[in-house]
């Protein structure tokens, strides 16, 4: 068995672990430091929206020797707006430019046919208009909270409402920061940067209902025992499922980091960009949530029940009277175990030997 399988199985025998649960109040004080800062982001910077949600003009020029630095440049001066220009497989140039009417694109085009030594004819131009951008964000908003209501709902009935709760506080974390990097980055944001968003979701609660699963498991019955506490179980479930989720988002990530770095910085591709860094914050922000954020909100949670304080309280006690005889709780446990075989097999041995009797 490798280190990292030996390690694994070791943590989720609860033979070694860290204690995620006890140091929760450092998870909850990084997510708002972090979540305080993306919205202040948000706030003073905004978010670079594409040409889709502004509307304005796309030019594909025919393969050029004038370099994207030189093109987005005489770009911005014939238009008076930012440019952003692409260099398309072929050698030729995608141009944007924000904010331009059909009789400012003909202008921009004309200027562009100059600067580029090319003939005018042989520009394309496209408008396009910001409605319809405004309607993929209409229907992207709309299919979020759907999906979130929905995500709640199935929680709350294959697992509890606490756990529904904590999951849908840890989705906001995630799409929140992934919105905040995209605004501290100031990648522009595209349609493609809505398709990512709405990726991600599931890839954030995934971890997420994998330890849920866990602790759903080993809670059940809770109150018919007295060894370990609601968030000591919490914490052996993140334990126990920690390796399986740093193995898949870090399979996860090798892909989409090959397209954000690869892919979008190296060969310039923007769409690319667009998707892949969407991507890779959701799925970082949602292996972090999953271990960091909910399952301790779910602790803390359930541990405002009574019967779990009482669980807690009785716990408590018996460490204490155990701590004082010089004994552990385990040690306890095993004595009374012993106890209990020590009684029930004399009783067994003599309702053996009268049956043999009669």
């Amino acid at each position: 068995m490798s280190k990292l399988g030996d390690l694994g199985a070791r943590l989720h025998r609860g033979e070694v672990g860290y204690d995620f649960i006890g140091n929760r109040k450092i998870w909850y004080g990084l997510s708002i430091l972090i979540t305080i800062t993306a919205i202040v982001a948000l706030a003073v910077r905004g978010l670079n929206m594409g040409i889709e949600f502004q509307g304005g003009a796309v030019f594909t020029t025919p393969k050029s020797e004038v370099s994207v630095s030189q093109a987005q440049e005489y770009a911005e001066e014939a238009s008076g707006h930012d440019a952003i220009v692409q260099q398309l497989g072929n050698g030729s140039l995608r141009i944007q430019v924000g904010g331009l009417d059909t009789a400012q694109s003909d202008q921009v085009r004309s200027e562009l046919a100059k600067d580029l030594n090319v003939a005018e004819d042989k520009i394309a131009a496209e408008l396009v208009g910001p409605s319809w951008g405004e309607q993929i964000a209409n229907k992207a908003w709309t299919g979020l909270a759907v999906f979130m209501i929905l995500v709640v709902i199935y929680l709350a009935i294959a697992f509890e409402w606490r756990m529904a709760v904590a999951a849908l506080i840890a989705l906001i974390h995630d799409l929140t920061i992934t919105v905040g990097i995209y605004s501290l980055v100031g990648f522009e944001v595209t349609v493609g940067t809505v398709i990512g968003l709405l990726t991600i979701l599931g890839y954030s609660l995934y971890d997420t209902v994998v330890v849920f699963d866990s602790l759903k498991e080993q809670t059940k019955d809770i109150t018919k025992q007295t060894r370990f506490t609601y968030s000591e179980l919490a914490n052996r479930s993140i334990n126990g499922t920690l390796v399986r989720s740093i193995n898949t988002t870090v399979v996860a990530l090798l892909p989409v980091a090959g397209l954000l770095f690869i892919g979008g910085g190296v060969l310039g591709a923007g769409m690319l960009n667009d998707i892949s860094l969407s991507l890779f914050v959701g799925l970082a922000a949602g292996a972090y949530s999953s271990i960091f954020i909910a399952t301790p909100l779910v602790a803390d949670l359930k541990e405002r029940e009574p019967s779990i304080k009482a669980l807690r309280k009785r716990i408590q006690a018996k460490r204490a009277s155990a701590a004082a005889k010089g004994e552990s709780a385990d040690d306890t446990d095993v004595l009374s175990v012993e106890a209990e075989t020590a009684v029930v097999g004399p009783r067994s041995s003599r309702r053996g030997t009268q049956e043999h009797r009669g």
